[in-house]
């Protein structure tokens, strides 16, 4: 008798506190049985912060308030990638930070916190391109900056998923496939995200087909959907503070029923990759918006993230796919039963 493949489960811990406290955080995933959560902004006294400007002290608070509560950290949810590619005055407030500096600077910080929250997965992006300019026509400094990145968290014995986003160079999963295939560096995984692509005015049926073009380099899955009460025109650029219709996996236009059945058959080759890099399994990690999302995060509320979870199962059930949540036999063994 076969055994279902098993993914785990995750979601950005600050769409799921209304205030984006830690304590808030990990009482709304522990009490939803979710084990392990992904940092990105968070308040452990000092006001919200985002990871990356998280001092000693406050780094040590997170962490014993994650041993207090029992989650972990999935990944770091960096924004390394949301600069401007180019020092170009195109109407955009994208800050521009010379390469070598961001490499010395921002990304070695990355790699120090991933070592501090104990996780081997730092997610990012792949630069903002000029706006009007194709992204295609970019490649070349792209490819060039996310090889170093990669080698970068390489050296550090950390692997780095490239997310897909409107606006960014790898916006499109053609992209993103060439990006990868060009950087070929084991340390550079793709994270897939519908949301992120229906969102730009594609059909369910060219969601699925770039996901089929990433599914060679994929590393881990964001869970996010969109449903707008009128097809959504193709766009060239998205006004992402304007989105407000994102909605939980099972209720979306972009057809995560299809998209998870598929990624069904790549779960166990895909795990056995990702342990011998140090990385615990498959992460799916919720980031559902259902109550607004932005450029540089999004909002669920405890009620929405556990929404958003429940029809993420509903999805998972349908496909065969494998998934725990914490139960009563966890805390027995937690309480040393």
């Amino acid at each position: 008798m076969s055994t279902q493949p098993q993914v785990l489960l995750s979601g950005f811990g600050d769409e799921a506190a209304n205030q984006k406290t830690a304590e808030q955080q990990f009482a709304a995933f522990a009490a939803m049985g979710l084990q392990y959560y992904s940092i990105r902004f968070i308040d452990v006294g000092n006001g919200i912060k985002n990871v990356m400007k998280l001092n000693t002290s406050e780094i040590t608070k997170v962490r014993h308030l994650q041993d207090e509560y029992g989650v972990n950290v999935a990944s770091l949810g960096s924004p390394i990638g949301k600069i401007k590619l180019q020092n170009v005055d195109d109407g955009t407030k994208n800050e521009y930070i010379p390469f070598a500096k961001y490499l010395a600077k921002d990304v070695h910080r990355a790699c120090e916190l991933a070592h501090a929250f104990e996780t081997k997965l730092i997610r990012g992006f792949s630069f903002y391109h000029p706006r009007g300019t194709a992204p295609e026509d970019h490649l070349p400094q792209v490819v060039d900056q996310l090889g170093q990145i990669a080698e970068a968290c390489h050296r550090s014995d950390l692997t780095f998923g490239l997310e897909i986003e409107a606006n960014l160079v790898g916006q499109t999963g053609q992209i993103m496939a060439e990006i990868h295939r060009q950087v070929n560096h084991p340390a550079l995984v793709l994270i897939f995200d519908a949301g992120n692509i229906i969102t730009q005015g594609y059909s369910a049926a060219e969601v699925f087909e770039q996901y089929l073009a990433m599914k060679p380099g994929l590393g881990w899955i964001h869970i996010k959907d969109y449903r707008h009460p009128n097809r959504i025109a193709r766009q060239d650029h998205v006004d992402e503070e304007a989105l407000k219709h994102f909605v939980p996996a099972d209720l979306g236009d972009s057809a995560h029923e299809a998209i998870l059945k598929d990624f069904r058959e790549a779960i166990p080759k895909l795990e056995k990759k990702l342990k011998r890099r140090g990385i615990p399994g498959v992460f799916l990690d919720l980031e559902p918006h259902v109550k607004g999302g932005g450029q540089f995060g999004g909002f669920s509320g405890p009620d929405g993230m556990g929404v958003a979870l429940r029809g993420l199962c509903k999805v998972l059930d349908y496909a065969g796919i494998g998934y725990h949540l914490r139960d009563f036999q966890d805390i027995c063994d937690a309480r040393g039963f």
